[in-house]
């Protein structure tokens, strides 16, 4: 038996919770982890978990242990890319899940320039606007739009979205141009409304042109909680829509969707990275985390505050 890997087994059984999600993300068999944690307590002399039929539960000298084997695990990885002659180069895979939308317009078209300059990270990527449950997945760590309301999680703020007003021409034509963002809640219009994964509400569109101060609900005949799904529907003219600018840009020059309200200032949109706050931020992590806020600068959407991770 290897002892760090049975080590790193022991922590990613308590982490998911479960032998069978830690086997997945291990990519090994579940009787091969079975197997190798057995090994550990026998080697241990202690009892590290309670096994049922549908859950695992950690000791109490298997939870003593797992606090300190996260920190030895934690200083391995620090002393293995820290010595001087060691190759200090991030290496390993980052598991992250961001939003579609961002994935397909700023990550993805991106990553050839973040590969030039890592190229032993490996990415898997999950594109999609979910919940992410990060330790039962293992990912190590996600970017949402909008403020973090999960107090579990430690949440960097690494830029903000800017936002404005869009309908599609035919719609448009259909339900008439409104010059008051009031309008929008009048009986012929509509919106396309955002569920988000924290809420079972709509976004509380708030915006401004001056002294006036709003905040628009509106009437809608489709929620979606999916960013390219919310963009489709709006090119199909089923109602208005609060687009961050770089999701609107390609399409107002093609004429696909028209700007509304453009003397009116949108709120933006905050965007975090998040990670589990048990999680040993590896180096991988920490460049990637970088790469982000630089990126968002790049586009124009860079945070105000680019203060150490902090829990949101």
């Amino acid at each position: 038996m290897d002892r760090f890997d049975a080590m790193r087994a022991f922590v990613r059984v308590v982490e998911a919770g479960s032998f069978t999600k830690a086997a997945q993300t291990l990519h090994m068999n579940r009787t091969s982890l079975t197997q190798l944690i057995q090994q550990l307590e026998a080697r241990l002399r202690v009892k590290l978990l309670n096994r049922t039929t549908r859950k695992v539960n950690v000791t109490a000298d298997g939870a003593v242990y797992f606090e300190r084997v996260v920190r030895v695990l934690a200083e391995l990885d620090d002393i293995e890319t820290s010595l001087p002659g060691a190759d200090a180069a991030p290496r390993g895979q980052l598991r992250v899940d961001v939003p579609s939308p961002f994935a397909t317009l700023i990550l993805v078209p991106a990553l050839p320039q973040f590969h030039a300059r890592f190229p032993d990270i490996e990415f898997e990527l999950g594109a999609s606007d979910r919940k992410v449950d990060l330790i039962g997945e293992n990912v190590d760590c996600v970017v949402r739009g909008g403020e973090m309301t999960d107090q579990s999680l430690v949440a960097r703020r690494v830029g903000e979205l800017r936002l404005g007003v869009y309908a599609a021409p035919a719609y448009l034509a259909r339900a008439g141009v409104p010059v008051h963002p009031r309008e929008l809640e009048q009986s012929q219009h509509r919106i396309v409304r955002f569920r988000w994964s924290n809420s079972s509400n709509g976004f509380p569109y708030e915006m401004r042109s001056g002294e006036e101060r709003l905040k628009l609900q509106g009437r809608h005949i489709l929620a979606v909680d999916d960013g390219n799904a919310y963009l489709a529907a709006g090119l199909a003219g089923l109602g208005a829509l609060w687009l961050p600018d770089y999701m609107a840009r390609a399409h107002v020059a093609q004429g696909t969707l028209v700007p509304l309200f453009q003397e009116w200032c949108v709120d933006p949109m905050p965007l975090y990275l998040a990670y589990p706050p048990n999680r040993h931020v590896s180096k991988k992590l920490r460049v990637f985390i970088d790469w982000v806020v630089e990126l968002m600068a790049g586009h124009g959407a860079g945070a105000e505050v680019r203060s150490p991770a902090s829990r949101s």
